[in-house]
């Protein structure tokens, strides 16, 4: 079960622009990223590769956490990111992901956003 310091730890990893450095840190070795219904990654080797060829495609990304839950094994973070692409183009997601941890590692975690803006 991950402490509020943990959970707080995670979320400043990811503010600070270090989202794959996040996933090589906070996640088991056989964590899986769901996002909406699709077919969930499964591997935190393959959970880097596909958020650092995400990064590739962006110039920036401004990540924030504005409210987050920890209840058990089990935590909530509402996100928002703001995308800023190679041709300079921002979008906006607003994004809940659901986490299931084991110890002070996420072993699970589920995206929910709306995938037309994404």
């Amino acid at each position: 079960m991950p402490t509020r310091a943990r959970v707080d730890e995670f979320i400043a990893v990811v503010e600070s622009g270090d989202h794959a450095g996040a996933i090589e840190h906070y996640y088991t070795e056989d964590a899986s990223m769901q996002e909406n219904t699709a077919p969930p990654r499964v591997g935190r080797d393959r959970l880097v590769a596909h958020e650092r060829g995400i990064l590739a495609q962006m110039k920036e990304v401004h990540s924030r956490a504005l409210v987050s839950v920890v209840e058990g094994d089990h935590v909530m973070i509402h996100w928002n990111f703001d995308l800023v692409g190679l041709d300079g183009k921002t979008r906006h997601v607003d994004e809940i992901a659901m986490q299931e941890w084991r110890g002070d590692r996420i072993f699970r975690e589920r995206f929910f956003y709306n995938a037309a803006k994404a």
